[in-house]
């Protein structure tokens, strides 16, 4: 079983379950990094991850302990504010920070430059990977037509859904591939694959900047803003604190 704890205080919840307050700090538990830590009287594997944006930890625990590891954990956050979440609470985060789900935001008619995620590739690996020259030959171009980016609604009261026309200085560019009302920025927001209209442009910050965006929902257009960064916490200051 999986138990996800997440939030800027969930590095206190975990030592009020018991964890040693040494055994969390950077140094020795950087992020991306997994370790067993005892929760209780259990011991599961913890992976320092986040899938919301902020300070967090993924465990791993047989499925035997898990109704234990979470009492231990719901009973250390009590008083911390500690609470349940869902997977729209999940989702609506997800969008802010700009994380990416594959089969919804992205899937295998993109490439992994268009979607952001060319960090992820190791062109050194022995043997390579599936497509490793088909991205080579695309990253040697320097311009990619098509990118997905992070969009926000400026205006605070719409909700925009999956499907929406996204728009820059009038014209389509893109819809909504994935969308949700962000509620730590105030706003709509969503994922967007959006394309530079002509055969030979690419889509940039700059052209991001200078474009004059809106998504229309059921029919309205309403001002917004695109970035190829996330809109939430773009230097991962959170995720690291």
């Amino acid at each position: 079983a999986q138990l996800n704890v997440q939030g800027p205080r969930s590095r206190e919840v975990l030592q009020r379950a018991g964890v040693a307050a040494e055994l969390l700090t950077d140094a020795a538990f950087p992020f991306r990094c997994a370790r067993p830590l005892e929760v209780g009287m259990a011991r599961p594997l913890a992976a320092r991850l986040t899938y919301v944006g902020e300070l967090g930890y993924e465990l791993f625990v047989d499925a035997a302990q898990a109704a234990h590891v979470h009492g231990a954990l719901v009973e250390a956050g009590a008083e911390l504010g500690l609470g349940h979440c869902g997977l729209r609470a999940l989702g609506s985060l997800r969008l802010e920070k700009g994380y990416r789900d594959y089969g919804h935001d992205m899937d295998n008619t993109d490439t992994l430059l268009e979607a952001g995620l060319g960090f992820t590739a190791d062109f050194d690996k022995p043997g390579g990977f599936i497509g490793m020259e088909a991205v080579r030959a695309q990253k040697a171009q320097k311009r990619l037509r098509k990118r997905l980016v992070g969009v926000q609604v400026l205006d605070p009261e719409p909700m925009v859904y999956h499907g929406d026309l996204v728009l820059r200085d009038g014209a389509v560019v893109g819809d909504l591939r994935a969308a949700s009302y962000g509620h730590t920025l105030g706003g709509g927001v969503g994922l967007s694959m959006v394309a530079h209209p002509d055969d030979g442009g690419k889509v940039t910050p700059r052209w991001l900047r200078e474009g004059a965006w809106e998504v229309e929902s059921a029919g309205v257009r309403y001002p917004a803003m695109a970035s190829l960064k996330p809109l939430y916490d773009p230097d991962n200051s959170r995720i690291k604190g």
